[in-house]
């Protein structure tokens, strides 16, 4: 054999002559020692290749067991000091139907804001999953804020989402809160999506192969929330409906801007409301229309928002609403009917002028527009719905951050807001977000 020959070569050459000729039979002995020692380790080698491929088979037949699964498991913690002057337990916005959001500030003084669980996977090479409970700071009950499952391996740039998810109506409404660059959120979307639209559906959006961003979509919804109701019709189909679309792409290499419309249509059934004014309470039944229209600027110095970044976003809604509002539902029931038409934006400016801090300023403005409403079948007047009487509010709002990294944030904002008719409310802001554990990046 090549190894034996080798050796007794190597050992020879090693040794004088005449010392190896008398050495040459013990040398023998030992090589053959040494082949039958290296025969044997060959064969516990083969013998455990064998047996490591026979386990790899018997794995991959069985089902995954819990332990195999390694899901990314995140907690973003939020707690916030509020300083008001006008009680929030009456914070109403007048000239608009109280909506069923909570969309008043938060309790004067500590308070823990709304913290989140996520947990999210690969289920396999066709589909992920989404998990996000979002835990109330008011009677410590858990609730699902998102949960779905979403493809990943469609053909021509189709992705079907299922589930639970925050509604692609507008753009902010998208992102998680805790993301947002402002400690609440706008008017307009208090307004019209009740603070955050969350829905239970189905979402189909197609990417477009084109050198710049461009998707369009639309959503199938049950109707849980805002702008719908959560009454039960014993309907088996949709009751609402969203068709979006955004557009976006880079300017040079330091801008980059977004752009996005969509159309929300829902159908409410008996969607309550107290008026807090007239004591009573009442409800609307009938088709709710809702426009959105969306724009986002960035810029950062040779696309690196490192040192320096500046963020401009806003948007615009407008609603229509027809159909029959019932006045005192639990007494009298009167109904009239009702058609109005009204709108609202807002516009920030966010600006990092150095590692770790930013400051930003939002103005928001609503207009209650036209709600007229049909009392001659009633008997009643206009100025039984004092809540619905025409306003326009506004509010102006100053915050500065400090981002020590990506996982922390501590925000102090001021804001003067008007929602109550001749009562305006300073609010002083002093909030922290921190993120533990793996994150996954917000959209654009």
């Amino acid at each position: 054999m090549h190894r034996i020959g080798l050796c007794a070569v190597a050992l020879a050459t090693a040794m004088p002559a005449a010392q190896a000729q008398q050495s040459l039979p013990e040398m023998r002995e030992e090589l053959k020692k040494l082949q039958q020692r290296i025969d044997e380790l060959e064969g516990r080698v083969k013998d455990a290749e064998s047996t490591a491929t026979q386990a790899a088979q018997q794995a991959s037949a069985r089902p995954q067991s819990e332990n195999a699964l390694n899901p990314a498991v995140s907690v973003i913690l939020n707690g916030v000091y509020a300083n008001l002057s006008k009680d929030p337990a009456t914070y109403r916005i007048n000239g608009f139907v109280p909506t069923m959001g909570d969309v008043a500030p938060p309790t004067r003084g500590f308070s823990l804001g709304e913290s989140e669980v996520a947990l999210m996977a690969n289920v396999d090479h066709m589909f992920r999953g989404t998990l996000i409970a979002s835990i109330s700071p008011d009677n410590d009950s858990i609730g699902v804020e998102e949960g779905y499952i979403q493809t990943l391996a469609l053909p021509r740039g189709f992705t079907i989402k299922a589930g639970r998810f925050f509604s692609a109506v507008g753009y902010q409404n998208q992102i998680h809160a805790h993301a947002w660059d402002f400690t609440d959120a706008p008017l307009a979307m208090r307004v019209f999506l009740g603070g955050q639209l969350s829905e239970d559906g189905v979402q189909l959006r197609w990417l477009a192969p084109t050198d710049f961003y461009w998707d369009l979509g639309a959503e199938l919804g049950r109707g849980r929330a805002f702008p719908a109701s959560r009454s039960e019709s014993g309907k088996n189909g949709p009751r609402s409906l969203n068709f979006f679309t955004h557009v976006g792409s880079d300017i040079g290499q330091s801008l980059a801007w977004q752009a996005g419309l969509s159309h929300l249509r829902t159908d409410p059934s008996e969607r309550g409301f107290d008026d807090p004014t007239a004591r009573v309470s009442d409800s609307f039944s009938g088709t709710s229309r809702l426009w959105a229209a969306s724009g986002v600027l960035k810029w950062s110095p040779n696309g690196n928002p490192t040192d320096r970044n500046l963020k401009l976003q806003g948007e615009f809604f407008h609603r229509n609403e027809e159909g029959t509002l019932v006045y005192d539902r639990p007494g009298a029931a009167l109904a009239n009917g009702y058609n109005s038409r009204q709108s609202g934006w807002y516009a920030q400016a966010v600006y990092q002028w150095m590692p770790m801090w930013r400051v930003g300023y939002r103005f928001d403005r609503l207009d209650s527009g036209s709600a007229n409403i049909d009392t001659a079948t009633s008997g009643l007047t206009a100025a039984d719905f004092p809540v619905l009487a025409g306003y326009k509010p506004k509010k102006h709002s100053l915050m500065v951050d400090w981002n020590p990294s990506e996982f922390s944030r501590v925000r102090l904002q001021y804001a003067r807001d008007y929602s109550r008719m001749g009562e305006p409310d300073n609010q002083v802001f002093l909030q922290y977000i921190v993120s533990l554990g793996a994150h996954g990046a917000h959209t654009f």
